[in-house]
């Protein structure tokens, strides 16, 4: 391999056991990248890099006082699971999406999960994204969450769920580009692998939008509401309205009569049964929510609460996916389920107990710490990372809103190999799967896997300057 790599018994490397000896199921990889000189390895770097770039795949970067637009920086190497650690994975993630769809739909009814002392009221109906509009509602199949993008770490003990993504969750259409590019790139060696396919994700979207469709309706319309051209993630949004045969449409392209959705056609306006959404709670309808919002649909709640039409994900899941709500998942499991969590969470400290906000701010510098209602990384202090000065800015903030905070240890993520400056370096990595949930649970084998690019970074995030890489998943 064309590398100075080096392990440290203190992160789990994906591809080796130990120096120069790989995994058995990476023993293949390392033979090929062996096999490849330098400039072969550029060369496929070069090519996976043009695909994105020719199938203009962008992400949108938002500085102090400008955006900017580019390519997410993807590396050719596979990161390889084998079929044991996906079985782990995929038997927690159906898991838990279960118990968060019940949670929902538990806190916007009697709340049982609140009058039994599992989880404080003041967390639940304290957090911003807690709607008062949906309490009472009833949604298809007790489905307020279609779409789950769950972000997985390991670490030497194990696999664990970083944070849950259930509003309006992006970065499939890059796990599906990733592998088109890839695939293409590695042909050999992707065929000497049992990989299993993640094309087929656009199918198993559609049949469970399908399935979601109000009053059992066959052959539902569907389609997919996006904020416009101006969206950071409007590239995937263009993706899965192509893949899932759906109309891609603003609100402007809607109307509401008599109760009903009807989308403006050029043969006049049809009816619109399912709309998968990729626009915030606040923006949906202006009757409803924020009234100066000029990305919804006016009415669009009234024919939601009338059973008409199907929001996916349906408006409220932000109160489930709040990092503060986060800490009490495994409790909802138990609560629920009767089981034991399959994945562990990360151990986090709710700041708005006074005990973790003293630890917190006696620790600064050896912990993370998250807002509760932020995602993407932003409003984020990765205390080793940190000088004197933010960890004193960020403490000021921090005791002036404590119930916005929580905080975390600072997790040593698993590295995988990436082609840096023309050699192999080792870079930290997580993993968001796609879970999908309609009349039964669907996941995809395979994950965005999101890479943090700089020489000891921790923060993945596309929108802090990571990038990503294909993850292949092999059959048993």
């Amino acid at each position: 391999m064309h590398c100075d790599y080096q392990l440290d018994k203190a992160i789990h490397d994906e591809v080796f056991e130990a120096v120069g000896v790989p995994r058995p199921h990476c023993r293949k990889l390392y033979e090929a990248l062996g096999d490849l000189s330098i400039e072969e390895l550029l060369s496929v770097q070069e090519h996976v890099t043009a695909a994105f770039s020719n199938e203009g795949i962008t992400f949108t970067l938002y500085g102090d006082n400008e955006e900017i637009e580019r390519i997410i920086p993807i590396d050719c190497i596979p990161r390889i699971l084998s079929g044991a650690d996906w079985k782990l994975i995929e038997s927690g993630l159906s898991q838990r999406i279960l118990a968060l769809n019940r949670f929902l739909e538990d806190v916007y009814g009697k709340a049982r999960i609140v009058a039994d002392g599992v989880i404080p009221a003041e967390v639940v109906r304290g957090c911003p994204q807690y709607r008062i509009e949906m309490r009472g509602v009833s949604v298809p199949g007790g489905v307020w969450v279609a779409v789950c993008g769950t972000d997985i770490v390991r670490t030497n003990d194990g696999f664990q769920v970083l944070e849950d993504n259930l509003r309006v969750p992006s970065g499939v259409s890059y796990m599906i580009a990733n592998r088109k590019a890839v695939k293409a790139s590695l042909r050999r060696l992707y065929r000497s692998y049992r990989v299993r396919e993640v094309e087929n994700y656009g199918r198993l979207l559609f049949e469970t939008l399908n399935e979601l469709a109000p009053n059992g309706r066959s052959s539902p319309t569907i389609v997919l509401l996006t904020p416009g051209v101006y969206n950071a993630a409007f590239y995937e949004h263009m993706f899965l309205a192509d893949e899932i045969g759906a109309e891609l449409v603003e609100g402007r392209d809607l109307m509401v009569n008599d109760g009903f959705v009807y989308m403006r056609t050029t043969h006049g306006l049809r009816r619109v049964d399912v709309i998968y959404r990729r626009v915030d709670d606040d923006f949906l309808d202006p009757l409803e929510f924020r009234e100066d919002s000029l990305l919804g649909v006016p009415g669009l709640m009234h024919a939601y609460k009338l059973g008409n039409v199907t929001l996916a994900n349906a408006p409220g899941t932000g109160v489930a996916d709040d990092k503060s709500v986060y800490a009490y998942v495994p409790d909802m499991i138990r609560y629920y389920l009767g089981e034991e969590p399959v994945l562990a969470n990360v151990p986090t400290r709710l700041c708005r107990w006074p005990e973790d906000l003293e630890y917190t701010l006696d620790n600064l510098e050896n912990l993370v710490v998250k807002r509760v209602g932020e995602s993407g990384g932003y409003g984020m202090l990765v205390g080793p990372e940190s000088t004197r000065s933010e960890r004193e800015d960020y403490a000021r903030v921090l005791r002036a809103n404590p119930a916005d905070f929580v905080s975390q240890p600072v997790l040593p993520l698993s590295q995988s190999p990436c082609l840096i400056d023309s050699k192999l370096e080792p870079r930290h990595v997580d993993l968001r799967p796609f879970v999908l949930q309609g009349g039964h649970t669907r996941i995809v084998p395979g994950a965005f896997c999101r890479v943090a690019l700089r020489r000891g970074g921790l923060v993945v995030n596309s929108s802090q300057g990571g990038g990503g890489k294909d993850c292949w998943v092999l059959k048993d």
